[in-house]
């Protein structure tokens, strides 16, 4: 993909799942990098991915240059929190844009917050994570994990202009490692990515996602 798709795009929603029955796995039990604590839950469902996904991030962390670890912040998102997540966002947009048409709220919306029905978290196949260096300090990124579009004023995209030089080759840095193990990134959030899910068999011309919604057993 070389133009940005949202996840509203009913091109993610019309491409099938063959899910394969992958289990989800409790990250801080499986993993060779630290896990924070920020989107932590009472049930630490955060804290899980399929297993496939997990296994391709510890791929990853062995590919970054000596000194610097992968950040895990959040995987699995359960569908209930991911729809009021989504809800909460449009509404505020809705609020803030009220000649907005429903379509364009949706669509703002899905920048940041991906529609509940086809959302790669709450497929376990999706992950937010950061770099840190040798001593656990989070790395010069251009922004936070989760800043929004009107927050970070665009900064937040994964190509985004608006971001120092330091933070533009960490940025490439994490890319290069979660790419050569088959993940993508969504654009609009330089923290995100998947593999798949919907988003990820769009962007790597997959006939179906192998990963879809499921609840935490």
């Amino acid at each position: 993909m070389t133009e940005i798709v949202l996840m509203s795009d009913p091109k993610i929603a019309a491409i099938p799942v063959k899910d394969c029955g992958e289990p989800l796995l409790d990250v801080r039990r499986h993993h060779p990098f630290p896990v924070d604590t920020r989107e932590q839950d009472d049930s630490g469902a955060f804290a899980h991915l399929r297993e496939g996904v997990l296994n391709r991030l510890i791929e990853a962390g062995h590919l970054l240059p000596e000194g610097i670890s992968l950040l895990f912040v959040e995987g699995y998102r359960p569908p209930g929190l991911q729809r009021f997540y989504f809800e909460r966002y449009a509404a505020g947009l809705r609020n803030d844009n009220p000649n907005w048409s429903p379509e364009q709220v949706r669509a703002a919306a899905s920048r940041f917050v991906s529609p509940p029905e086809i959302a790669p978290h709450s497929a376990g196949a999706a992950v937010d994570l950061t770099l840190v260096n040798a001593e656990g300090q989070e790395l010069d990124m251009g922004t936070p994990v989760d800043a929004s579009p009107e927050v970070s004023e665009g900064a937040c995209y994964t190509a985004a202009h608006n971001i120092g030089p330091e933070a533009r080759a960490n940025r490439k840095i994490l890319a290069e490692a979660l790419t050569a193990v088959g993940l993508v990134n969504y654009p609009t959030e330089w923290w995100h990515w998947s593999y798949g899910d919907r988003y990820w068999a769009l962007a790597t011309g997959a006939s179906h996602a192998v990963y879809g919604p499921l609840e935490l057993g």
